[in-house]
Parts: C-alpha cells; sequence; structure tokens
C-alpha cells in the first residue's frame, strides 16, 4: 500500500486542510468574540482597546492568508 499512496503528500494535503479549513474560520471568530463578546465593552459603551488590538490582529491573518492565497493562484499555482 505504501507505494501507491504519496505519504508526505497526503500529510501535507490534511495539514493545509486543518490550518485553512477550520483555523481561517478559528480565528475570523474570535476576532468576532473579542469585539462583541461578553466583557468586550466598557461602562460608556466603547470597546475595549486590548480587544480591538486582539480582534485586530485576528482579521489581519485572515486577510493576510486569503491575499496570499490569491496571489499564489494568480501566480500560476505551483
Amino acid at each position: 500500500m505504501g507505494e501507491f499512496v504519496e505519504w508526505g503528500a497526503l500529510a501535507n494535503v490534511v495539514l493545509m486542510g486543518l490550518v485553512v479549513g477550520a483555523g481561517l474560520p478559528t480565528l475570523f471568530a474570535l476576532g468576532v468574540r473579542a469585539l462583541a463578546g461578553p466583557g468586550a465593552r466598557d461602562v460608556d459603551g466603547r470597546v475595549l482597546p486590548a480587544r480591538r488590538l486582539a480582534s485586530a490582529a485576528c482579521f489581519g491573518v485572515v486577510v493576510l492568508a486569503i491575499v496570499g492565497a490569491i496571489a499564489y493562484i494568480a501566480a500560476g499555482g505551483h
């Protein structure tokens, strides 16, 4: 069976599927949770600076991954 399956390539596909398929949506959800979750706002109704920074970091990573994937595909995807 080992001669028919490229285990390294299979591991790469599974790893990237987990990172992109589960990791990016999780980061996006954490960013939304940081902005709108319980305790996100102070008594004046403003979002706390630490939460705003955390959400910006989460959204930034997601946007960079999307832009990087588009650039990779546009360059030929090899």
